[in-house]
């Protein structure tokens, strides 16, 4: 059942391919969570086109205080000039209205706050918001997001959550098989996974777990104060730390050995601002 579950997920993501596919216009601008540097969001105005017209809306779902995401998001944009900013909110029952997802898919900046992912993808899976998110991408729109906001941009999300340990904890203590819990993001990164908080928060049980449950992705951790921006395949690191990419570059198979993890040839690359990398 397991294996069943892993391959339907890398199918789901395949299939976004043919609809969405390699003719995408838009960059990503994916943080790490914690501080977003003034140099950060000017970097997200300029990269986007906001210093040059249009708008940009900020989608709170993520966050439990969906308002005060969209105050403190509006607040570091008036800051450097940019007025039009608006947050689009929206719930389940909500994500095919027509003017939110006019609202969206006609935005130049699209950005997700931070929260639970679980919570967004909730509100947004299989809807025209979701649709509308994507639209706006392959037109040429910049989606970013932070913490929250970056886990949702994989096909494969990583939850937060693990099955085996009901309790909460910021970082895995073991590698176990079975453990790390996924469901479908938005799927902006096809053959990637994204972790956030990285460093800050020693997640790396939680990342190698999932690059060996899924060996044909590669693991993007980023950390706080941290983002990547992604044009096309390419990945430039922007901001204070520091991203890390584990991959299997000869895709070994997982061995399990009284429930622990085991896997030869995993590579860990460390990169700085600065640096570039491919996302594939």
């Amino acid at each position: 059942m397991r294996r069943f579950y892993i391959l339907l997920l890398l199918f789901a993501a395949g299939s976004a391919l043919p609809v969405f596919g390699q003719s995408n216009k838009g960059k990503l601008f994916i943080i790490g969570g914690g501080e977003r540097t003034l140099d950060m969001v000017k970097r997200m105005v300029q990269e986007s086109g906001l210093d040059k017209g249009g708008y940009a809306v900020v989608l709170p779902m993520s966050s439990q205080e969906p308002d005060s995401a969209v105050i403190y998001t509006k607040q570091q944009f008036t800051d450097l000039g940019i007025d039009h900013v608006y947050g689009v909110f929206c719930t389940k029952a909500q994500a095919n209205d027509p003017a939110k997802v006019d609202s969206i898919t006609h935005a130049k900046l699209i950005y997700i706050s931070g929260g639970d992912q679980n919570r967004f993808m909730d509100a947004v899976a299989g809807s025209e918001v979701e649709k509308a998110i994507h639209k706006a991408y392959k037109n040429g729109a910049m989606v970013g997001g932070t913490s929250a906001g970056a886990a949702v941009m994989s096909a494969v999300m990583i939850t937060g959550n693990s099955r085996k340990k009901t309790e909460y904890s910021a970082t895995f203590k073991t590698i176990e098989a079975d453990n790390i819990e996924t469901r479908p993001g938005l799927g902006m990164l096809t053959k990637s996974i994204v972790d956030q908080h990285f460093v800050k928060r020693s997640r790396h049980n939680r990342l190698i777990s999932a690059v060996i449950e899924y060996p044909a992705l590669k693991g993007i951790g980023i950390d706080e104060a941290t983002a990547i921006l992604v044009k096309g395949k390419d990945a430039e690191v922007v901001g204070l730390s520091q991203v890390l990419v584990y991959s299997t570059p000869k895709r070994p198979k997982k061995s399990v050995k009284s429930g622990k993890l085991g896997a030869r040839g995993l590579r860990l690359d460390i990169y700085l601002p600065g640096d570039h990398f491919s996302v594939e």
